[in-house]
């Protein structure tokens, strides 16, 4: 049996959520999702914590406060900087790449463009945080 994820995905694309969401679909997993737009709305929700999610999905290119500013926020606070985050995203710039793993990310992952890869990605990802202790 597959534990519960609680996953806060943050893009500003709502095709990009929906997708997800689609994805998910048909898999085994038993997940939680929390959706924020940009990185200022979801250290608002984490700074709630009336239920921290188990890993963090995050796009790197959005409005307000992008990915990379949000982690070095997130890494900053000692309530949830533990939770795992999974840079995903279409940068494939080494620059983000090396700085996102400098801040302390959990993973970086290219979204692909086909949706059967997407898909693919995304059942990897639950696959290995599925099997993963979470706190």
């Amino acid at each position: 049996m597959k534990k519960k994820i609680d996953i806060l995905f943050i893009d500003d694309d709502l095709i990009e959520g929906m997708k997800f969401n689609r994805a998910l679909n048909g898999m085994a997993y038993d997940c939680n999702i929390i959706e924020a737009s940009n990185g200022e709305d979801a250290l608002n929700i984490l700074r709630q914590k009336q239920s921290l999610p188990n890993i963090i999905l995050l796009d790197l290119n959005m409005p307000k406060l992008n990915g990379i500013e949000f982690l070095k926020i997130l890494k900053e606070d000692d309530l949830i900087k533990q939770i795992p985050t999974i840079v995903f995203t279409t940068s494939n710039h080494r620059i983000d790449i090396l700085e996102c793993y400098k801040i302390g990310i959990a993973g970086y992952i290219i979204k692909p463009l086909k949706y059967e890869d997407y898909k693919e990605i995304v059942k990897k990802t639950l696959d290995y945080w599925a099997v993963n202790e979470l706190v």
